[in-house]
């Protein structure tokens, strides 16, 4: 029950308070970014600049992260249990809070959400920018609802769903080990000139580390759209249907299942560092999307994420 608790504080800070209470300095995802940048500084230093080097400097990369976070945050953990069991309890409670970000993409996304009220076109493809990868700088109303309704549902998998699912496994460490998989993917894991191969291993190692939770986060998702007043016959249709259409293997679960909750239609073409890629579109064109889609996403992910958090600890309780 120690992890049990641990998790269910985390949570609930989370939903309570957000990363807004966390010191950015000391956010480990920012430390993560500082240790990949410098690893990555070195790693390339040390192999060749071909595309093989590139490859096992990126394999080097993938490996050393994710294992030296399980390992740190690992022997802290157990240490603070070793000097009391309440330090223990506290460090494990803060760093699963520290792994989840759902009360953040809600806060983002409802910034979104409120300089389209505006009608400042620039201000909201700013505000929808520091949330999605893509470029906005071209983003038309329309583009931008859907940028933020996208990475609502995207990032239900990465910021909700998948570190409750490895936390609940096993503990802070290991979720803390699951986010320095992602923030490695986030950083350099683009099929662009300067990580196409460097990148590679860490794109990889974040599709196989996602797969089984963005299936589950879909699910969750469908479940907590009907509880939302949306279509959950739609999000199930659509989700079978469109949970493939994207590159990633990943990607569409959960942009799928919005889609069809929301009657909409999301992806399509999209700009990365200057290059427009040809994206299949996921969803039916029901009715064009508003701002007010974005609020709709919001509610079905808080919902989908207590399901989530509910199940989990349901789930872990009967098999300790």
């Amino acid at each position: 029950m120690y992890v049990t608790f641990a998790v269910l504080g985390g949570f609930l800070l989370d939903l309570l308070l957000g990363d807004s209470a966390i010191p950015h300095i000391s956010h480990p995802v920012v430390i993560m970014g500082r240790c990949i940048a410098w690893l990555e500084s070195g790693l390339r230093r040390a192999f060749p600049s071909t595309p093989e080097g590139e490859k096992a400097a990126g394999r080097v990369l993938a490996a050393v992260l994710p294992l030296g976070t399980l390992a740190v945050t690992g022997l802290i953990c157990l240490g603070g249990r070793l000097l009391h069991p309440a330090f223990g309890f506290f460090l494990q409670m803060l760093w699963c809070w520290q792994a989840l970000a759902l009360k953040g993409l809600v806060l983002e996304s409802r910034d979104v959400y409120r300089v389209l009220q505006t009608g400042d076109l620039s201000a909201a493809r700013k505000a929808v920018g520091r949330i999605v990868g893509r470029d906005t700088r071209e983003l038309t109303c329309d583009g931008v609802i859907k940028a933020a309704v996208e990475t609502v549902a995207e990032n239900f998998s990465d910021g909700v769903l998948a570190p409750l699912f490895y936390m609940l496994l096993g503990g802070a460490p290991l979720a803390m080990m699951y986010k320095a998989v992602n923030t490695m993917d986030s950083m350099v894991g683009y099929k662009n000139d300067r990580y196409l191969y460097f990148g590679r291993a860490a794109a990889r190692l974040d599709d196989a580390a996602n797969y089984l939770p963005s299936r589950i986060a879909a699910l969750f998702w469908i479940a907590a759209s009907g509880l939302a007043g949306q279509d959950m016959a739609g999000a199930w249709r659509v989700w079978r249907r469109d949970r493939r259409r994207h590159a990633s293997p990943n990607s569409a679960q959960c942009e799928a299942a919005c889609a069809g909750a929301l009657g909409v239609q999301l992806a399509g073409p999209a700009s990365y560092f200057g290059k427009v890629y040809e994206k299949p579109t996921i969803g039916d064109d029901l009715r064009p999307v508003c701002p007010e889609d974005i609020l709709r996403a919001d509610r079905i992910l808080i919902i989908a994420g207590i399901l989530a958090l509910t199940a989990g600890i349901f789930l872990r309780t009967l098999m300790i």
